[in-house]
Formats: C-alpha cells, sequence, structure tokens
C-alpha cells in the first residue's frame, strides 16, 4: 500500500512541479514583454535609435495579458499538489526542542495526534474547496481578463486536494498503527533506522 500511495503523491508533485515551472516561464515572458515595451516607448531609446525603438512597438511585445490569472490559479493548483508528498514524508516544519526530551513512546502519540489533526484540517479544506468549486460553476464567475471559468482553478486544486487528503488519511492510519505497535512503518518516523 506505501508504494501505491507513494506514486500518487510523486505524481502529483510532479504535476505541481510542471505547472510551476511554467509559470515561471510565463511571469519572464511576461516581465521581459513589459520591460522591452517600456523601452520602445522611452525617449531614451527614440532619441538615439528611433527605428529599434518603432520596431519594437510596433512588433507587438509587451506583458502577457492575465498574466496573474494563470498565475494566481497555477500556484494554488501547484501548492495542494506538494502537499501530499510534504505528508508522506513528513516534511512540515516542527519545533521539537521540548519534545526531544520526551521518552519514544510519548512522540509516538504526539505524532499520531498532530497527525490525526493534520489529516482532518486537509479534509476540511478538500471539502470546502469542493464547495466553493460548486458555487464558482453554478454562478458562471470567470476572470476579469481571460475570462475563463473560476472554477477550473478551483477543480485543479481539488484534485490535488483529494490525493492529499489520501495520503493524510493513509499516514495517519500508519502513526495510529506506529503509536500502538510501537515500530516504525513509514518513512520519516522520529525513530526510523534505530
Amino acid at each position: 500500500m506505501y508504494k501505491w500511495v507513494e506514486r500518487l503523491a510523486r505524481l502529483m508533485a510532479v504535476a505541481g512541479g510542471v505547472v510551476l515551472t511554467l509559470l515561471v516561464g510565463l511571469t519572464c515572458l511576461s516581465v521581459l514583454g513589459r520591460g522591452l515595451n517600456t523601452l520602445g516607448h522611452s525617449d531614451l531609446l527614440r532619441g538615439l535609435l528611433e527605428k529599434v525603438a518603432a520596431g519594437l512597438i510596433s512588433s507587438g511585445v509587451g506583458p502577457i495579458n492575465g498574466d496573474f490569472e494563470l498565475v494566481e490559479a497555477g500556484v494554488a493548483f501547484a501548492i495542494f499538489s506538494f502537499l501530499p508528498i510534504c505528508q508522506l514524508y513528513k516534511a512540515h516544519a516542527t519545533v521539537d526542542i521540548f519534545t526531544n526530551a520526551l521518552p519514544r513512546r510519548a512522540n509516538r502519540i504526539l505524532t499520531a495526534f498532530w497527525e490525526l489533526v493534520l489529516s482532518a484540517v486537509i479534509l476540511l479544506i478538500t471539502w470546502r474547496l469542493f464547495v466553493g468549486m460548486q458555487n464558482k460553476l453554478s454562478y458562471g464567475e470567470t476572470t476579469f481578463i481571460l475570462q475563463f471559468p473560476i472554477w477550473w482553478a478551483y477543480g485543479l486544486s481539488f484534485i490535488a486536494a483529494c490525493v492529499a487528503s489520501i495520503v493524510s488519511i493513509y499516514c495517519a492510519a500508519m502513526r495510529l498503527v506506529e503509536m500502538l505497535v510501537g515500530r516504525d512503518h513509514l518513512l520519516g518516523s522520529e525513530e526510523s533506522g534505530q
């Protein structure tokens, strides 16, 4: 079961990484276009090289329309895409100054408790994303510039959140097993390898 969950989490992380890489490229192109457009309209370039300035302006170079709308939707998807792998490998930020002094059993209980809390939060977020997606779908709301339906971004984020929910439920179950049995079953356990 672990291998299946790990593959699912890795697949979502790769999808999130691809989307994030595309968004970085889009942002770079938009900033470059905006800069070239500004340069073409600058008095300095017009004074020195009028034909180059006119060529830049007439080429239509400029910022990509709606780039911020795409970045907003894509980053939301990317965040939810990285959540499953982070959950599986227990890569969330922790402060364990106090808990390092506790016995292993107490640490396992704390880990299981917080895993259950985090799973409940992820399930709540997934449910609310679904409700938000239904709301956006029923009203037919679209973005301002590109006019694509807002529910698309909610839908993609919802898919990634569903995967995060599956992984979080699996992790919570395994942490409970670890607590009850006293052995490590998941990668990223405090005592793994000891």
